[in-house]
């Protein structure tokens, strides 16, 4: 009599493993729990692994760097986020919500790569082939004969055509979709996406092809599937964006081969995605105007100063209750901390206030240099008063109203002076590396919020 397939209750959320099924996971997930089927174990001496030499460790000082050879993909913005273009084995995966511009930004790659010649392999799960010819056809100029299409979802199938067709470039659309014959759970589930990404790896490591691997994301905008997926590749690229906006904006949360702090602009049009280089002027369309409510600040990304404009909005609350504190694009938590300190140190009286912060464009700037321009932002609006001169200010402002310094500030100015602002208002540690002014541009170094916003208002 056979024996009956043993199965184990997997957690869909976090992978976890259990004899049997629970209602909650130990991370917190309810329902989240799906009977799998164990893999039948591996005899002890086929584990056995027989080599012809000896393993023996190496002088970590004596080993030579390896140049990798990469991939023009075509796309300038993309070759700047993955460090200058694809390395040969690698695996990439790209993440983003539903519509943001995965596909468009593979298919255009792809076009690019095959009409040099080079022989790739479009592996879709979710589409049909007439469905991706429809796309390539309205985003791409032309279509190349080396440009291959599979509507397959059985990565054993995809192992052979990559064996008969031997591709330069292989794309995976979605990883979600995917399923082994080794497994019988269903495709998108835990174990399914962790045998699959094994597969594409070693499909990868020794066949020398650079991969593409599309993944879903969970509505909270994480990753869907388990974390040994982002282990086990080498690069991974997120695309985030407003849908109701055109920009989008590529950003490498790891890359084995380059720096992760590169970000790529485009702009979704209806020909397709197509690159921004000057990341700032979409940001700053009306940046020669003095608002009230409205300063300019910048971050440094990767290789480049971005600036765009932060808005604010303060008016007395409406209703009985508490006062609203809104936010889009910077983090609730800081907003609060920076309206109590502007309360404390300041003096304004905000609490009977409602105030909205909007960053422009949709970005979500990182870190707290920041922090001075919403200050800021909130006083102009809450006084009525516009800057006395074209300004832009950066800085973290403290618990105790000092500011603190922030990192690349001397590229930021030089790209401030540039674009023709007459004054930038920044931490004083910062300030001292400047004689007053660059390129007619006045420096402003202050110590602390009291400082500033008398600069912002040229007293």
């Amino acid at each position: 009599m056979a024996k009956k397939a043993k199965t184990v209750y997997v957690c869909q959320e976090c992978g976890y493993e259990s004899a049997q099924w629970m209602g909650q996971c130990v991370c917190g997930a309810w329902n989240s729990f799906v009977e799998e089927k164990v893999l039948p174990d591996i005899k002890e001496d086929t584990r056995r692994r027989t080599t012809t030499t000896e393993a023996k460790p190496s002088l970590l000082k004596k080993v030579g760097s390896l140049s990798y050879e990469r991939v023009d993909t075509g796309i300038g913005e993309l070759n700047r986020v993955l460090g200058g273009g694809m390395v040969k084995g690698s695996l990439t995966l790209i993440s983003g919500e539903p519509g943001i511009g995965k596909s468009t930004i593979i298919i255009q790659a792809a076009a690019n790569i095959a009409s040099r010649g080079k022989t790739v392999l479009y592996v879709s799960g979710e589409e049909s082939e007439e469905q991706i010819k429809l796309r390539a056809d309205r985003v791409c100029k032309s279509i190349s004969e080396s440009l291959f299409v599979l509507a397959e979802t059985n990565i054993e199938n995809v192992e052979i055509v990559c064996e008969n067709l031997n591709p330069d470039f292989l794309i995976v659309d979605s990883i979600q979709t995917m399923y082994s014959n080794q497994l019988d759970s269903a495709p998108g589930s835990i174990s399914q996406v962790r045998q699959v990404g094994n597969q594409l790896m070693r499909l990868g490591k020794t066949r020398n092809i650079p991969i593409f691997i599309v993944a879903h994301v969970t509505k909270s905008g994480d990753l869907a599937g388990p974390k040994t997926v982002e282990h086990l590749v080498d690069c991974v690229l997120n695309f985030t964006g407003e849908r109701d906006q055109e920009l989008r904006v590529l950003r490498s949360y790891k890359n084995r081969f380059g720096t992760t702090s590169e970000i790529g602009a485009f702009m979704m049009e209806g020909s397709g995605l197509t690159e921004v280089t000057d990341i700032s002027a979409t940001f700053l369309e009306n940046s020669e105007e003095r608002t009230e409510g409205s300063v300019t600040t910048a971050i440094y990304e990767g290789s480049r100063p971005v600036m765009f404009e932060i808005q604010s909005l303060v008016t007395p609350a409406s209703g009985m209750g508490f006062a609203r504190r809104t936010s889009v694009g910077i983090d609730n938590t800081r907003l609060s901390m920076i309206i109590a300190v502007m309360e404390k140190k300041v003096g304004l009286p905000l609490g009977g206030q409602d105030i909205y912060v909007n960053v422009v464009g949709g970005i979500r700037p990182e870190g707290t240099g920041t922090d001075i321009a919403v200050a800021l932002a909130i006083f102009s609006s809450f006084k009525r008063i516009a800057p006395s001169a074209r300004t832009l200010a950066l800085g973290e402002v403290g618990l105790t109203g000092d500011l603190r310094p922030v990192r690349n500030a001397e590229k930021i100015v030089k790209e401030a002076a540039r674009l023709g602002y007459e004054q930038i208002i920044m931490p004083r540690s910062n300030a001292d590396k400047f004689k007053g002014s660059v390129d007619g541009c006045m420096i402003v170094g202050v110590k602390d919020i009291r400082e500033a916003i008398r600069a912002y208002a040229g007293k």
